[in-house]
């Protein structure tokens, strides 16, 4: 009896270890057959999860910070081609060409050869301040050595960029001076303007370039507009050939200026986030002014808000070529480390209810970055009749007027582009950037000359009385370039323009280079023609915005931040700014 209590209050004990034991073998053996496979149940926690096992049993040490930042692009590669990460050593930079302002030392400067030569000084900026003069070349920056090592450009605008209120010791080589020069320069507020010119270009018209839509596009147009209309200009050219965006908040203010109260501007709508109509509020100032819209292939995002609402409420025509046909909204998330996401959050669609944002599939970047490539090559920046619109997605303007979305905004008045004057030789030295190398180098030479003329009219005309060309001619080919007669002589004129332009552009800016550089364009002298016949308001009478109803006078994409560059035919790059 005593033996059978004995098991009774022992049994229990017994098969408690016997279970414990079994535990402890079991996981110890699934220890040793798994050899160390971790079960991650929550897809939520997965990427963590995989990161800290990398971290922790990789066999060999991984910097994780770095893997990290060179995994997350991927993870934005499978999504739209406009959702995008931007590192935080890249953001800051990528921010400031749209906010108007970043903090440097104020001038535009060019690498001549392996030396960093300092094209134009900025009036009352820092480097002015200093002593700093066109034309003068760096040789040092805070005793270390730029000259002769080729040193890569971006390198230089970040070492000249910096904190407001830094000093940055500069060594400068001068024409006439026998040593170095040395300056003390403190960084301060550098101007980026998006306002690149404005001018009266005929009669009373007023022609207005816009290159991006920014923190200070808006103000600056505003006071283009006033600063022409004190010139007597009643009516407008807005130049958005180019212009890949920018600021939705600033071509919504442009589109109020000329528009009356209630007139839909556009509207947005994503799956987080409900429609939102914006209307013009009757403030604006060029309400009753014929204006007209140039565009081109390049003119993207905010470009095709203004453009689209312009066009739909009958307000103006658009003249060019058809947009490049970007209808998606991105916002900026800023992150704890300085580095931004631009997440994609909803479409914009024109008032006509049209969304212009062009076919893409998520994860395939490289198609649709070869788009404007294949409208290259399928003949759609010379004949409209290459141009096929989707009828699925057929709309009306306010009057009545066909427009289509799901591809860009297609122009009322179709111009093709200007080959006249291109020639393989004109491809090869512009390409090449000989064209740009030449007018640097022959400002330089003839500084003292070339900078005393007081208007660029002055320079132009001294200019034309000069051998530009056939001294081009002998420099390209000291170069490389071969000589080809014939070819010259179908391009003589386009080069002696171009050469003109750039050779002013050194002493004038902008100001003196957009007049002469356009003085041919067919799509700007088509939109003066439209305005002096005051014919510059949308009639029901031709419904021309179809591919057969179109009017006719006669590339490479970079995903980079959601940016895109021009490579046709045209050099505008003045120099880099810091």
């Amino acid at each position: 009896m005593d033996k059978n209590k004995r098991l009774a209050v022992w049994l229990p004990v017994i098969i408690a270890c016997s279970v414990a034991f079994g535990i402890f073998v079991g996981n110890h053996y699934l220890r040793l057959t798994t050899q160390g496979k971790r079960h991650i149940h929550s897809s939520g926690n997965k990427i963590n999860a995989i990161l800290d096992i990398i971290d922790e049993q990789y066999v060999d040490t991984v910097n994780m910070k770095q893997l990290v930042e060179d995994a997350i692009p991927k993870f934005f590669s499978e999504l739209d081609p406009h959702s995008v990460y931007i590192p935080a050593k890249d953001a800051q930079r990528v921010n400031e060409d749209l906010e108007g302002s970043f903090s440097g030392i104020g001038v535009s400067f060019n690498m001549q050869t392996d030396t960093i030569l300092v094209i134009s000084v900025i009036p009352g900026g820092p480097s002015e301040k200093a002593g700093l003069k066109p034309f003068d070349r760096i040789i040092t920056i805070n005793d270390s050595l730029y000259a002769g090592n080729k040193s890569d450009q971006e390198v230089i605008m970040k070492t000249l960029r910096g904190a407001k209120n830094s000093t940055v010791k500069l060594g400068v080589k001068r024409k006439n001076e026998p040593k170095l020069l040395y300056f003390d320069v403190t960084r301060g507020d550098v101007p980026v303007n998006s306002v690149d010119v404005f001018y009266k270009v005929s009669k009373n018209i007023g022609y207005i370039k816009v290159s991006k839509f920014g923190r200070t596009t808006y103000n600056e147009f505003i006071t283009a507009i006033a600063k022409l209309k004190q010139a007597d200009c009643a009516s407008f050219i807005i130049d958005l050939r180019g212009n890949t965006g920018g600021y939705m908040d600033a071509a919504i203010n442009m589109v109020n200026e000329f528009m009356p109260e209630g007139r839909l501007i556009v509207y947005t709508e994503g799956k987080a986030f409900p429609r939102n109509d914006v209307y013009t509020n009757g403030t604006g100032t060029c309400q009753n002014v014929p204006i007209v819209v140039l565009t081109d292939e390049f003119s993207a995002s905010a470009s095709e808000i203004f453009s689209g609402a312009i066009q739909d409420n009958d307000r103006g025509l658009i003249i060019g070529r058809r947009t490049f046909g970007k209808g998606l909204v991105q916002s900026p998330i800023q992150l704890s480390d300085g580095s931004e996401i631009r997440l994609t959050i909803a479409r914009y669609y024109t008032p006509s209810g049209r969304c212009i944002q062009k076919k893409y599939e998520l994860g395939k970047d490289n198609e649709y970055e070869q788009d404007i490539y294949q409208r290259f090559m399928h003949g759609e920046f010379d004949s409209a009749d290459s141009i096929k619109l989707n009828n699925n997605e057929k709309y009306e303007t306010v009057m009545g007027r066909p427009v289509y979305g799901g591809g860009g905004i297609m122009p009322d008045i179709f111009i093709p582009r200007d080959t006249s004057g291109v020639t393989s030789y004109f491809s090869n030295v512009v390409n090449s950037g000989t064209l740009n190398l030449f007018a640097l180098e022959y400002s330089d030479r003839n500084y003292e000359k070339l900078s005393s003329f007081k208007s660029y009219q002055d320079l132009q005309q001294y200019l034309q009385q000069q051998p530009l060309l056939s001294d081009f001619i002998n420099y390209a080919a000291t170069r490389g370039i071969k000589k080809r007669p014939n070819l010259i002589n179908i391009s003589s004129k386009l080069i002696e323009k171009q050469l003109q332009a750039y050779i002013v552009r050194n002493f004038f800016d902008d100001a003196g280079f957009y007049p002469i550089f356009q003085n041919d364009d067919i799509t700007l002298k088509r939109a003066i023609k439209v305005l002096d016949e005051g014919k510059s308001y949308p009639t029901l009478e031709n419904k021309n915005n179809t591919p057969n109803g179109i009017a006719q006078s006669q590339t490479n994409t970079s995903r980079r931040y959601g940016l895109f560059k021009e490579i046709i035919y045209e050099d505008h790059i003045a120099g880099a700014l810091c």
